[in-house]
């Protein structure tokens, strides 16, 4: 056995998380070519990198197969019900910033905060027989988060693509998704609620609370969060 680290198999996140192992003096790197989801770990003893995508990380620390994963805290608290009692939060890594948030046409004078936007949609509903439509791919935690703040009359859509542009296709009125400068959103003609903040995401490093660990699997962990300072 020996300790299983998924971190994302591409990109900038790949790149990040590279150099934050390396500032503890842990080296992670892609073996062969780019196409190869294979990797090599120095540095530290009994560590294997597993390279996956940052979306199939958080079902990987689920089902114990990799023992850490760096993703996005986003992406846990979307895919894993409970998630506090599947995973925990080892260490923030600085990067990867972004704010899940809840945005409405720009047109919208009236509706600037979430009892505007409740108004709106049963006002929306009354006038053309349906539910307001909301695109997001963040199901799980806009649901939770409009159940809390008491708006109901609205209907999730599904949007894997690019969710901005929903709103302007006619197939949403709002949409809820992630963005860390908010220019997509202008430049769609679309405003952040005033209250619409529904969580600030960043690249983070988790353990599996259900993965398996022998003798030597626990000596390695704790070397490695030795060299972070973690706890």
């Amino acid at each position: 056995m020996s300790l299983k680290l998924g971190v994302p198999s591409k990109g900038r996140l790949m790149e990040k998380t590279f150099d934050w192992f390396a500032k503890g003096g842990i080296t992670l790197g892609r073996s062969g070519s780019d196409r190869e989801y294979a990797g090599y770990v120095q540095g530290i003893d009994n560590v294997e990198l597993v390279l996956l995508s940052a979306g199939e990380i958080p079902r990987e620390l689920a089902a114990g197969r990799i023992h850490l994963g760096v993703t996005g805290t986003d992406l846990v608290r979307e895919k894993l019900g409970q998630w506090e009692h599947r995973v925990k939060e080892l260490a923030e890594l600085g990067f990867g910033q972004a704010d899940l948030v809840l945005a409405v046409p720009a047109c919208w004078v009236d509706v600037g905060t979430l009892d505007d936007l409740d108004a709106a949609a049963a006002a929306f509903r009354l006038r053309h027989g349906f539910r307001m439509r909301i695109a997001t791919k963040y199901h799980r935690l806009v649901r939770d988060f409009l159940r809390e703040n008491g708006v109901a009359d609205y209907q999730l859509m599904d949007s894997q693509g690019a969710t901005e542009g929903t709103v302007k296709n006619e197939t949403a009125e709002a949409i809820a998704d992630i963005t860390s400068t908010g220019d997509t959103l202008r430049a769609n003609h679309l405003k952040i609620l005033d209250d619409g903040l529904m969580l600030k995401s960043q690249a983070t490093l988790f353990k599996s609370r259900v993965a398996p660990m022998e003798a030597e699997d626990r000596r390695a962990l704790e070397t490695l969060k030795a060299k972070f300072g973690l706890d």
